[in-house]
């Protein structure tokens, strides 16, 4: 299975050096309740019950789009250890006792009640994302919050369509 990602490739981040400032304006995206750990664990949850529900195609829909989270977290994560901050599960580096939490993954278990709380998610992600993009001094990290922002509007894109799918389904029935 392939991860749901544009066709464009990630920026080399060998050029990261010690930043903790601006590690610091990524560290949500990495593990904060709406972080890219928080998509992965939703939409496998989510694509387990869409497999339950007999929607396959939906479930696999769901796992190519948290395998690009997975992606987007690794390289989250190998930003961080380059910019010298720890990528330990926690909302604010070097606090190493605001663990993360899984309180905010969605546990909705109806297909339009799930999807909704994806594109919630998707939404969120990208405003959060475009927010740090106004923060960030450094090009290579610029570059690559850039880059996943790229993934997470083709998955909000997929999400409304499966969405609107969805409801056209309901009606018609």
């Amino acid at each position: 299975m392939k991860p749901m990602i544009q066709d464009l490739p990630y920026p080399d981040l060998d050029g990261l050096t010690q930043d903790r400032k601006n590690a610091r304006i990524i560290m949500p995206a990495y593990a904060d309740a709406e972080s890219e750990l928080t998509a992965v664990l939703q939409y496998i949850y989510h694509s387990h019950w869409f497999d339950a529900c007999g929607n396959s195609q939906y479930a696999t829909v769901l796992e190519e789009i948290a395998i690009a989270e997975m992606k987007h977290l690794d390289m989250l994560g190998t930003a961080l250890i380059k910019m010298g901050v720890d990528p330990i599960y926690v909302k604010r580096p070097p606090d190493k006792c605001d663990y993360y939490s899984t309180c905010r993954v969605d546990r909705s278990t109806q297909p339009t009640a799930m999807l909704a709380a994806d594109i919630t998610a998707e939404t969120d992600a990208i405003r959060a994302y475009e927010q740090m993009l106004c923060e960030i001094t450094n090009p290579t990290l610029s570059a690559l919050v850039s880059r996943i922002l790229l993934d997470e509007r083709l998955h909000l894109q997929k999400f409304k369509e499966m969405y609107c799918e969805l409801i056209n389904e309901t009606y018609k029935s």
